[in-house]
């Protein structure tokens, strides 16, 4: 086919995703953690991922470079269940091919707003409750000197991961193609992804909250009457110092700091804070 017939083709003789293309995109969902990155996370591979279903629909190279550049945009999951997230893409991609009046931002806001409730799930399933049932029986044989012992580990672990991450495939295109669609010709579309955000924020938050540790030795006064400025901060509000930095750090990013380089004033921070004795286990 010429490029001056790319240009005359009209949205409805979009090329029709196959199970075929599904699979592919099924066995490139394995990349998830190979090229995993500080900045983006898990960008490159899901673009990756993506590439034979954007080449397929999109024909024009403009077209086709804004589909790749929208999914380099920061994404994170847990990446047993991404093929998911994968399958939704794959079918708004092929709606945005056939449809001109289709937002292509939705792409990334639904990306955006479910990948958080979704790692959530992912997280507390197969790494809290699989994985730790997994250990307890591939340990137990281990220990009495079983080679069945690691075997069954990775089975236990891998069976059930292979067989949902090859079912949420087809899931996520069907929910995309049908759920989706209808939300959007109802409307309904603004309303799931500002609920979605929501619940995500408040799973962001949460985790913000209990994984950033800062404690501060420091007491006033001297003798059994000296206060802990720990205990000071904490009796005015509750893990106050992290909700501190992690404004922060939303500021930085805010103002287009690196990551890189707010990783490194972390540790800088971190360290003279140790040294001098404002900052302690």
């Amino acid at each position: 086919m010429k490029t001056s017939d790319y240009e005359n083709q009209d949205a409805t003789d979009s090329p029709e995703l196959t199970k075929k293309d599904l699979r592919r995109l099924f066995w490139r969902s394995f990349q998830m953690e190979f090229s995993w990155n500080y900045e983006r996370q898990m960008n490159l591979a899901y673009t990756y991922a993506m590439i034979p279903i954007l080449k397929k629909l999109y024909k024009k190279k403009e077209d086709l470079s804004n589909a790749l550049m929208r999914h380099l945009e920061f994404f994170n999951t847990t990446p047993h269940i991404v093929t998911m997230m994968l399958g939704v893409s794959a079918a708004m991609e092929e709606q945005n091919a056939k449809d001109k009046n289709f937002d292509p931002s939705t792409i990334n806001n639904v990306k955006a707003s479910l990948m958080g409730p979704l790692a959530g799930l992912g997280d507390s399933f197969f790494w809290g409750t699989l994985r730790l049932i997994a250990t307890g029986v591939g340990t137990s044989l281990a220990l009495q000197g079983s080679i069945l012992g690691p075997i069954l580990f990775l089975l236990i672990f891998n069976i059930p991961h292979l067989i949902v991450r090859y079912l949420l495939t087809g899931f996520g295109y069907k929910m995309g193609t049908g759920f989706l669609q209808r939300l959007q010709k109802s409307g309904a579309m603004g309303s799931l992804t500002f609920g979605a955000a929501v619940l995500g924020l408040m799973v962001i938050g949460g985790m913000s909250a209990s994984m950033i540790s800062i404690h501060v030795p420091l007491k006033i006064g001297s003798g059994e009457g000296a206060s802990g400025v720990q205990d000071i901060l904490n009796n005015i509000m509750p893990g106050l110092l992290p909700l501190c930095a992690f404004g922060i750090i939303y500021w930085l990013l805010g103002k287009e700091v690196k990551a890189t380089t707010i990783l490194l004033g972390i540790a800088i921070v971190g360290i003279l804070g140790a040294w001098i004795g404002v900052f302690g286990a």
